[in-house]
């Protein structure tokens, strides 16, 4: 499409779409233009997509999420596209800056963290590599929260990314299931029959999901929650008016919010709700497709349907799936069991056992009593399978999802080498003595084409000019760029990518943030949810630390640094929160310290989403990827970063353990426990107070933090934290912090001979090729799903 082509078609969608002429056209209308030009160059695709699926009556996957962090999609897509240059011309010919256009894009709310990033860049590489392929999700209407803070603490308000039209998507009025909840179970002869007391339809929305070059295009369907009827009009004329429209906004709090605060009844209760919700009418979803293509020949289902569960949240497909073939297809039991199986393959996110959903009996039993039932069949057809087990799916009154998920897949995957090997010897080590072949890794990775092609232009335009086309869809050939390593020019190209990349963070952390900070500092950068075992509180105790030994010697020679945060914290996660909250009130203290103003800075951002990560990314010199040893599955920020050219700061935890197998030693810094030692310490009785004692620089951290140095005024405000700290500490925080502050001080002489930073840097991107989703994508293909590519 020329540029052209591109500017006449944008004007047709600006009048004939929009309703305007180019004079009076806004902001918002451009983009919207512009969104739709592009949409209609995917729709052929995507169409020629399906019907060459159906032709060739090939197998399909079906990837079952409750997160889809899919961020801005017009970029995205102009990438996929190749339509960059001419969107370029075009936009700009119309007098109209493609940077504010594109930026004009809200996030779509879907996701919170790695889980729906992963989700998303999986959708990517599917279509990159023409695998037949529906995600399946919740149209969340105002996503997880809209963070701001308010005297440093963080303050959850509603996303609005729906209240302008979402326009990448088409509603499908004829893909609407009811979905039932409660009632009762009776017998009808030989078969039961469930006849649920209240029901919402699940409406079908449905957004392509363009490959590179637009070879292939597959399909994110997400169901929005509608009341069966939705306003009583009888109850509006007796006066009644809020009464009339109950029942709708009863439905449609099911697809209002992603993870409403389980830290009650009703938003547990909820949250069961959303997962039957979409996970049900997922799976008529798929057998009304099956029906269409092959008859009612339903014991086929596992050579036509490899369904994926993104974690335990979709867990209740399993008995879900076994209802409708037993009791509405009239499968017999065990078969059913066994080709539900033979369909199901479940992703493992965390090693932590209270991570790992559990519902009560008495939940289930209430919005789901045939399932319940379903799942006691289930369990005894799994003891009398294997006689002597040591596990349950049901047991004291829960129901284990995770051991539900893992004995209805067929396959169980971990995410990264360690990960996988710790599930065996740990949260699932009696399963895998039971079923010793159903455990399989897969490491994650994460799309080239978003997080380093489209993320990163600088560095991209550096590698197209060192090494050729191609690494986009073959990111391994970026091992090329080692043969350039070794060249100064290269590398002061390479160092004037990233210089680029921090002015251009500087000026909207200036803009946004309203502190100046210094492009020729060390940005040393941590993203990603707040959670304790993710060591946020880790990183901000080090900068205390860190800046009480600068004050006492400004003059030492210290390496300037900028330390960025962002995350979000669950509403209902007390002392995630409280963290946040820290973090803030050192950032403040610090931030006007006249004395250590050229050597520290500390931002935080709010409301950190996949637009924000796409722009720090690209401007990382460290990547802070700390979590306590054993308990990251794998992580895919840490990938993200040394691809864009980071160094790590990590532990042996998740896929940081490949990621320094593959970038080598010399070029990340390791500190920490091993997971075996992090759990031989959490056994030391008094192991917090035995490491603070025995280091200065935490005890001296803590102490400033109690005495209300960062809250005057107020200094019980964050004994919270170190009180946590001092008497628990489970993620070994203070265990630790000795091995990160000597880390980070070797950090700071490395990064002072600023041509040997670089080398490390170009070295982290030329080997980090093995971590792409393409990558991911093809295991799951070969060990998991038993799919081929149709391109």
């Amino acid at each position: 499409m020329t540029a052209d082509e591109l500017r006449g078609a944008l004007l047709r969608h600006l009048e004939f779409s929009i309703g305007k002429d180019l004079p009076h056209a806004t902001l918002r209308d451009i983009r919207v233009a512009l969104s739709l030009v592009v949409r209609d160059r995917i729709v052929q695709p995507w169409f020629a997509s399906t019907r060459r699926t159906y032709a060739a009556r090939a197998k399909r996957v079906y990837y079952l999420s409750m997160e889809f962090l899919i961020g801005r999609l017009l970029e995205d897509a102009i990438v996929n596209l190749d339509l960059a240059e001419a969107v370029r011309e075009a936009v700009g010919g119309l007098g109209h800056d493609v940077a504010a256009v594109l930026a004009d894009e809200p996030d779509a709310a879907l996701g919170n963290g790695g889980l729906g990033r992963l989700a998303a860049c999986f959708l990517d590489s599917l279509s990159t590599l023409g695998v037949p392929a529906t995600g399946y999700g919740i149209r969340y209407e105002h996503g997880l929260f809209q963070q701001r803070f308010e005297d440093g603490a963080q303050v959850e308000e509603p996303e609005e990314w729906l209240r302008q039209t979402h326009v990448w998507e088409f509603e499908r009025p004829e893909a609407a299931f009811r979905i039932g909840f409660g009632g009762r179970v009776s017998e009808n002869g030989a078969r039961a029959v469930w006849t649920p007391d209240n029901a919402v339809v699940a409406q079908a929305y449905d957004t392509p999901v363009i490959g590179w070059r637009g070879r292939w295009a597959n399909t994110l369907r997400l169901w929005g929650a509608q009341a069966i009827r939705g306003f009583d009009l009888a109850r509006f004329n007796r006066g009644d008016h809020a009464g009339a429209a109950a029942a709708e906004a009863l439905a449609r709090a099911i697809s209002r919010v992603l993870y409403p605060d389980d830290s009650n009844g009703h938003g547990r209760e909820l949250r069961l709700r959303q997962e039957y919700f979409f996970t049900a009418a997922s799976l008529r979803d798929i057998l009304r497709r099956f029906r269409s293509e092959y008859g009612d020949d339903i014991a086929q289902l596992p050579r036509r349907a490899a369904i994926q569960l993104n974690d335990t949240h979709p867990a209740i497909a399993g008995p879900e799936l076994v209802r409708l073939l037993h009791d509405e297809e009239g499968m017999e039991f065990a078969t059913a069991v066994e080709v539900a199986r033979g369909c199901l393959g479940y992703t493992n996110h965390t090693l932590m056992p209270e991570a790992l959903e559990r519902w009560g009996e008495g939940p289930i039993g209430h919005l789901l009593p045939r399932h319940l039932q379903l799942i006691e069949r289930i369990d005894d057809w799994h003891a009398r399978a294997h006689p002597g087990r040591r596990v349950a799916i049901r047991d004291r009154g829960e129901v284990g999802m995770g051991e539900l998920a893992f004995v209805m897949a067929h396959r169980v995957n971990g995410v990264s080498a360690l990960h996988t090997g710790l599930m065996k010897r740990t949260v699932f080590a009696e399963l895998h003595r039971l079923h010793p072949d159903r455990i399989v890794n897969q490491t994650n990775g994460v799309t080239p084409r978003r997080w380093l092609l489209s993320a990163n232009p600088r560095l991209s335009a550096l590698i197209t000019e060192a090494i050729g086309t191609g690494w986009e869809d073959d990111l391994e050939r970026l091992s090329g760029l080692e043969a350039h390593v070794g060249d100064a020019a290269f590398r002061d190209a390479f160092a004037g990518a990233k210089r680029a990349n921090k002015t251009a963070v500087a000026r909207w952390i200036g803009g946004t943030q309203g502190v100046q900070v210094d492009p020729a500092a060390m940005f040393d950068i941590q993203i990603k949810r707040i959670h304790e075992y993710k060591r946020q509180h880790l990183n901000i105790l080090e900068t205390v630390a860190l800046w009480l030994a600068m004050r006492d010697a400004p003059h030492a020679g210290w390496t300037p640094r900028v330390k960025i945060f962002g995350g979000k914290a669950a509403p209902g996660y007390t002392l995630a929160k409280q963290i946040i909250r820290l973090v803030n009130d050192v950032a403040r203290v610090i931030n006007a310290d006249p004395v250590t103003g050229e050597l520290l800075k500390v931002v935080y951002p709010p409301n950190y989403n996949v637009t924000m990560a796409e722009r720090l990314i690209p401007a990382a010199d460290l990547s802070e990827q700390i979590s306590t040893a054993g308990k990251e599955a794998s992580g895919t920020g840490n990938m993200k970063f040394a691809l864009n050219g980071a160094l790590t700061i990590g532990t042996l935890d998740g896929a940081n353990v490949e990621i320094r197998e593959r970038v080598g030693a010399a070029n990340f810094f390791l500190f920490g426990m091993t997971a075996e030692e992090a759990e031989a310490r959490r056994a030391v009785p008094g192991h917090a107070g035995q490491a603070i004692a025995a280091s200065a620089p935490l005890a001296r951290a803590l102490a400033a933090i109690e005495s209300g140095v960062f809250s005057p005024g107020e200094p019980e405000r964050h004994h919270a934290v170190t009180k946590n700290l001092r008497e628990h500490d489970y993620f070994l925080v203070c265990a630790d912090f000795d091995a990160y502050w000597q880390a980070q001080r070797g950090i700071d002489e490395a990064f002072r001979d600023a041509d040997a930073w670089t080398r490390a840097a170009a070295l982290n991107t030329a080997r980090s090729g093995w971590f792409s989703s393409d990558r991911t994508i093809r295991g799951y293909m070969a060990e998991v799903w038993d799919v081929a590519a149709l391109v």
